[in-house]
């Protein structure tokens, strides 16, 4: 395979995108966290010593558009997206988790978030993927001397706040039942990171 390049820059690895929705992959008889460990144990035995991440790409219910242009979208990759996609573009979009400024804005209105709701949001946003333990939140975000430091218990408290905030897509901020809560990103959520990643990016 030749890559077009200057000859300055090589390939280190490749990004493959799956259009398969939930209800496809049960129609096949499969889960899709199933589908990528296979994918990913298949890598494995090709490649040994290739490293690998796989997220799975979520979307509003009713979002229209072609599956795989939905993954794209998802990852920030349009390229050159079906027509169907192109002509309709996804209910709801406009979504901006402004980590530079410090502001969430829906369909271009900022939400009302106080300065602890965003460092909340951001705290899961720069963790997008993971499961973040309620313990860890309180830690990052309260100093252990501080009086009104909450409970693990309470932070449940200081999510719905957040949540009933950025409806409708409270659902990006997921429990994680024993867990605590993920930050997982739809299709029309940008994030945007400014010129220099935030302070938080590396903890």
């Amino acid at each position: 395979m030749v890559y077009p390049d200057n000859g300055e820059r090589e390939a280190r690895g490749f990004a493959l995108y799956v259009g398969l929705g939930e209800d496809a992959a049960k129609a096949a008889g499969v889960e899709l966290p199933e589908v990528v460990s296979k994918l990913k144990a298949s890598l494995a035995e090709i490649a040994p010593d290739a490293t690998t991440h796989a997220t799975i790409a979520l979307a509003p219910v009713g979002s229209v558009g072609d599956d795989l242009d939905i993954v794209r979208l998802a990852l920030h990759d349009p390229g050159k997206l079906s027509a169907q996609t192109r002509n309709k573009p996804l209910p709801g979009q406009g979504v901006d988790i402004d980590i530079s400024r410090k502001q969430l804005r829906i369909r271009s209105e900022v939400a009302p978030l106080t300065y602890l709701e965003f460092e909340l949001l951001q705290f899961l946003v720069l963790r997008e993927g993971q499961t973040v333990a309620r313990e860890a939140i309180i830690s990052h975000l309260w100093e252990a001397s501080d009086e009104d430091a909450p409970n693990a218990r309470t932070i449940d408290v200081h999510i719905r706040r957040l949540r009933s905030k950025i409806a409708p897509y409270e659902d990006i901020i997921r429990t994680v039942r024993g867990g605590g809560y993920r930050f997982d990103r739809h299709a029309d959520v940008t994030i945007i990171y400014g010129q220099a990643p935030s302070p938080d990016a590396g903890i």
